[in-house]
């Protein structure tokens, strides 16, 4: 065996990086892995905001995708959306994971930093926010923790304006049973999504004749496998969080586990849960 260290580069791999772009330069990672600042000496802060900056990374990505997702809808590109949305909920899944890993902090490690925090919480992540709104769980109160930065303001209060995915979904899904949008209900901008017998009735036909309606039937299917991981994420977070401070009070001042748990009553898509029972 040579005692000689393997040279890459003798193989072709580019080794010099003073006039090219590396993969640090291209990924910014100087900025990224400095832009962690613990405000205590506590072990598991870092944990904790590697966590979250994670996290609005990944919905970052979900943004993105639900925004393609939805003008891919609106010319009736149905490959691409389908796509969009099942990249969407494997994101979720990931979100999921991570959870995994807080659960590794102990209510004792927590308490060694939680102080620190003052009344910045996740209930205040804008994306999140955002991530509500396009696919329709609308709560204009929820503006009011983002007045502070009229630019996040603006883009969310816009979006409060404009048709949630779901809204084009249930257009689309008219169009293509009736023929027309005469009879699709208004979109309800600034509200949860509440059930409508007559959206049902449409999604009702599509299952009761998947084979005609295929499209629609795949496309109701996989708003339901993301509703289903965005469930279990919220879900997540309410036991992790009863795991770690247990009934006490959110740094954000919401009441904590029992604020989760009413979130976790809100429904996305609800005729497409609704019917379950009638097939």
């Amino acid at each position: 065996m040579s005692g000689q260290a393997y040279d890459p580069g003798t193989g072709g791999a580019k080794m010099d990086f003073k006039d090219a772009m590396s993969y640090g330069d291209y990924l910014h990672l100087q900025s990224v892995l400095s832009a962690q600042f613990p405000q205590s000496n506590a072990h598991d802060e870092l944990l904790f905001i590697i966590q979250h900056q994670t996290s609005e990374l990944w919905m970052n990505l979900i943004l993105h995708e639900l925004g393609a997702a939805r003008e891919a809808l609106k010319t009736n590109n149905l490959p691409t959306m389908f796509k969009m949305l099942a990249r969407v909920s494997r994101i979720f899944e990931q979100l999921n994971n991570q959870w995994d890993v807080l659960r590794t902090m102990t209510p004792a490690d927590y308490t060694t930093f939680r102080d620190n925090l003052g009344p910045s919480s996740g209930f205040q992540s804008y994306q999140y926010r955002m991530i509500e709104y396009v696919l329709g769980n609308r709560n204009p109160n929820m503006l009011k923790p983002h007045a502070h930065v009229e630019k996040v303001h603006d883009m969310l209060r816009e979006e409060l304006a404009r048709p949630s995915f779901y809204d084009e979904v249930i257009r689309f899904l008219f169009r293509s049973i009736d023929g027309h949008e005469d009879n699709v209900p208004a979109p309800q901008l600034d509200s949860p999504h509440a059930s409508v017998p007559e959206v049902q009735a449409r999604w009702k036909i599509v299952y009761d004749d998947i084979d005609t309606h295929w499209s629609l039937y795949e496309l109701a299917e996989k708003l339901v496998d993301l509703e289903d991981y965005f469930r279990r994420w919220r879900f997540n977070h309410v036991t992790t969080v009863e795991r770690v401070i247990g009934f006490k009070r959110g740094t954000g001042g919401t009441a904590g586990v029992t604020y989760l748990r009413k979130m976790l009553d809100v429904e996305l898509f609800p005729e497409l849960w609704h019917l379950r029972g009638e097939l």
